[in-house]
């Protein structure tokens, strides 16, 4: 079936749409749970260890995207492309030695995709993540594995840069809202190979959104969430020039307590240590990184080298996203995911 006239109609009503700008605000929960579906881009993104009989340690990795287009919304039309909804599923599975993984994508509407306002309700046809309680539920089915997750949080959320006003570059017209859910518990079902593994572990939930995330002369990011084995939470990131040097960098440490720690730019240096080369794209990946917060250095190690997650027909994008374990002075203090993006070229949202 030809689109042409899908896309001639769309043309009629190209006018540009006005995208707000982030200012700081207080975040209110539940209702930030939910969709803001009047910026760009925005995700829910959960990343997680499980433990199993008969298996290894694993990871799993499910994020949904909302995005705005940008074309003309005064389009009456019921099949006016709005929003777009992409969702990435993956499992770190050692017995594979390689990334597990599988993408959807649709435009909003009709009942079967869509973003909730409110409060956390996704859905593309029969992938989907709510909250439910004071926990979120995860099902979905990816042909090659599956997932049917219970997650149960612990606390409030962990609010990033000024109260969840997380500063991309110098200047704070490139920023984000940015809150994490660390140390969930998670219990559920996973279904890979032909056989049904049931698991615990914990997780990490990440909510983030925005209309101007990437300065011009940004590349991408290296990020990382860690649940320290302390009961601490530990996120840190760097974005890179085309260079190749740190543009911005930042992160926040809370401890089991509650207390939390901002680190500013310059108080965060990211070293890469091992590099390895895709053998389907060709990319080098630095899957191996010594990170310095403030007067500490910790060791990100991959479970295994091969998570590379090719989403360029869903996302456009090419990224890697790995369980890792950090160490510090040799000895595993915590367990998280590390992602890392514009290693095959700049990044474009």
């Amino acid at each position: 079936m030809s689109v042409a006239p899908l896309v001639s109609a769309q043309s009629l009503y190209a006018a540009p749409v006005a995208y707000p700008v982030l200012a700081p605000r207080r975040l209110v929960f539940p209702h930030d749970h939910g969709a803001h579906p009047e910026h760009r881009i925005e995700w829910w993104y959960v990343t997680g260890w499980l433990a199993a009989p008969g298996v290894s340690p694993f990871g799993f990795q499910v994020t949904f995207f909302q995005l705005r287009p940008g074309t003309d919304e005064s389009n009456p039309s019921r099949f006016a492309l709005r929003h777009v909804v992409v969702a990435h599923a993956a499992l770190a599975w050692p017995p594979a030695g390689r990334l597990l993984h599988a993408a959807r994508s649709a435009r909003s509407g009709l009942g079967l995709v869509g973003a909730q306002v409110g409060d956390c309700g996704l859905m593309l046809d029969r992938w989907r993540m709510n909250r439910t309680g004071e926990g979120f539920r995860i099902e979905l089915d990816a042909g090659e594995f599956a997932l049917a997750l219970r997650l149960d949080t612990k606390g409030p959320p962990l609010l990033h840069g000024l109260g969840g006003f997380s500063q991309k570059a110098p200047g704070i017209e490139h920023a984000s809202m940015y809150y994490s859910l660390p140390q969930v518990t998670v219990s559920g079902s996973v279904r890979v190979a032909g056989r049904a593994f049931p698991g615990r572990g914990a997780a990490w939930f990440d909510h983030e959104w925005s209309s101007t995330l990437m300065h011009p002369q940004a590349a991408g990011w290296d990020w990382t969430g860690l649940n320290l084995h302390d009961g601490s939470a530990l996120m840190l990131f760097r974005m890179r020039d085309r260079g190749g040097n740190a543009l911005w960098s930042g992160g926040s440490l809370r401890t089991p307590d509650g207390d939390a720690a901002r680190f500013n730019p310059g108080e965060v240096r990211w070293q890469p240590s091992r590099n390895w080369r895709s053998p389907r794209t060709g990319v080098q990946w630095p899957v191996m990184q010594a990170v310095r917060f403030g007067q500490r250095v910790i060791q990100l190690e991959p479970l295994f080298d091969d998570q590379e997650l090719d989403a360029r027909a869903t996302t456009g994008t090419l990224y890697w996203e790995g369980a890792v374990r950090a160490l510090e002075a040799g000895r595993e203090i915590g367990r998280g995911y590390l992602e890392l993006t514009g290693y095959d070229g700049p990044l474009v949202l």
